[in-house]
């Protein structure tokens, strides 16, 4: 396995701590909003890396953050907290917002045939975590307290800009949002461990410390998580081109301070997702959902098959044109699919050389594109169809299109008319509507009534399906 390596600007041969086992780490979301598909498209490759890794042979423990305080709008440490800004824009608690959003994202995470981490850990339950790690960078010297919060000293460190080998001047265009200047501060890269009841009276969330009442930093509770749950050594740590600065490298910083070691060898980071208008952001206001495609017609894994076309380091320009050109491209990928058979006996010397050219094509940097080549390939040879059947069958466990599923649904609408999916649709949505005012009664006259019909439905986890009988 090669990855490009942001630590040290290059593609490396990948060479886990421990062999034959691999500690990844992913920053999550910070849930006061829906994930808008820019957002989306970093999961989407870091569940390629995960799932490549596993197709490999390597064991694989996957950590995610939940990030539901101290996120600041701006990724300076400056500017109002975002899940207090979310609470105030939907008249709810913040952990009303929390559950809410984190619920929605992993609705998406189903959608897009995401596998989830082994770990999910909310920041709001590693509270004695974060103190006990602010308490030995203070104890070490990298730390200080100015204007009763808790910052981390920048200066002490050889070289703080290891990730980005760029300079701080150059490095502030990067981040989000506008950086005001913090008067406590000591150097203008040093960044708040521990906010105190002095930053923000109205902040919801607040904690007893041994600096007063007040709430974590956004960076430390990466750190923390990551050490909790992983170790004092981390294979790979992903997250978006935008987490290089300041997120990442602030959390090499206190990682590294605290343990005293290096902390994590490889750093993978996901490009933007752009449109004519440039990055897709939040701030924008409107912003794209999986939801939304799904209300425009699209299916979720077309979205996943244009984000799997390109590379993950180069930026990806969205177009509801180009959607529509995938969205054809993965219906008729997904007939080939249909339309192959069971003849044959899988021939195992062909089995083993295309299963070869996937894996290298993945283990090459994650070049999502060129394996999709090779299953484009595969289904043009001269190969029986129980070959090929059971090769699709392995690229999925990667890929996660979700092909043979896609085929048997397509099977399965074959020769029914428009007329009568319109009613089998509105019967699953009364029956829908049934089921959340608790009528099971009525819910279960509908799938009767439907069977009756000669249509089968089965509720799966991503939704209602139906079958003729």
């Amino acid at each position: 396995m090669r990855i490009y390596n942001t630590r040290s600007r290059m593609v490396e041969e990948f060479v886990p701590h421990t062999e034959g086992k691999v500690k990844m780490y992913t920053c999550g979301p910070t849930v006061y909003h829906f994930a808008h598909i820019g957002n989306l498209r970093s999961y989407i490759c870091e569940d390629i890396l995960v799932k490549t890794l596993r197709y490999l042979g390597y064991d694989v423990t996957r950590v995610m953050n939940i990030t539901d305080v101290g996120h600041l709008s701006s990724d300076a440490d400056t500017g109002e907290d975002k899940m207090v800004k979310g609470a105030k824009r939907e008249h709810k608690t913040v952990m009303e917002i929390a559950q809410y959003y984190t619920d929605a994202f992993f609705d998406d995470f189903k959608k897009l045939k995401m596998a989830m981490p082994e770990v999910v850990e909310p920041a709001t339950h590693c509270i004695p975590e974060f103190i006990h790690m602010i308490e030995v960078l203070l104890e070490k010297g990298y730390a200080y307290q100015a204007g009763e919060n808790v910052y981390f000293d920048t200066s002490k460190l050889n070289d703080y800009y290891v990730l980005s080998n760029m300079n701080e001047k150059e490095l502030m265009v990067g981040v989000r949002d506008d950086v005001d200047e913090d008067t406590n501060k000591k150097n203008r890269s040093d960044f708040v461990l521990w906010f105190t009841k002095s930053k923000f009276e109205d902040q919801e969330l607040k904690w007893d410390s041994p600096w007063g009442v007040g709430y974590p930093g956004w960076h430390i509770e990466c750190s923390c998580i990551g050490i909790k749950h992983l170790g004092e050594y981390m294979d790979i740590h992903c997250g978006g081109v935008d987490n290089i600065f300041p997120h990442h490298t602030n959390e090499i910083a206190q990682s590294e301070a605290f343990l005293g070691h290096p902390w994590c060898k490889y750093w993978l980071h996901v490009h933007h997702l752009v449109d004519k208008n440039g990055k897709m952001s939040k701030s924008a206001g409107e912003f794209l959902t999986v939801s939304v495609l799904e209300e425009k017609g699209y299916d979720p894994l077309a979205y996943r098959l244009f984000a799997l076309q390109s590379h993950y380091r180069k930026p990806l320009e969205f177009s509801y044109e180009v959607l529509d050109n995938v969205s054809q491209a993965y219906e008729k990928l997904v007939r080939r699919i249909a339309d192959l058979t069971d003849d044959g006996e899988v021939d195992s010397e062909v089995y083993a050389g295309y299963e070869k050219r996937f894996g290298d094509a993945l283990a090459d940097d994650l070049n999502t594109s060129m394996a999709l080549t090779v299953v484009y390939d595969l289904l043009k040879a001269d190969v029986n169809d129980a070959t090929k059947k059971a090769l699709i069958v392995r690229f999925d466990e990667v890929l996660s299109l979700d092909l043979f599923g896609a085929a048997e649904r397509l099977k399965a609408d074959a020769g029914v008319d428009e007329e009568t999916k319109k009613h089998i649709l509105e019967k699953i949505e009364e029956r829908k509507a049934a089921k959340k005012a608790k009528d099971f009664a009525r819910a279960d006259a509908i799938r009767a009534e439907l069977l009756a019909e000669g249509i089968i439905l089965e509720d799966t986890r991503e939704g209602v399906k139906w079958k003729k009988a």
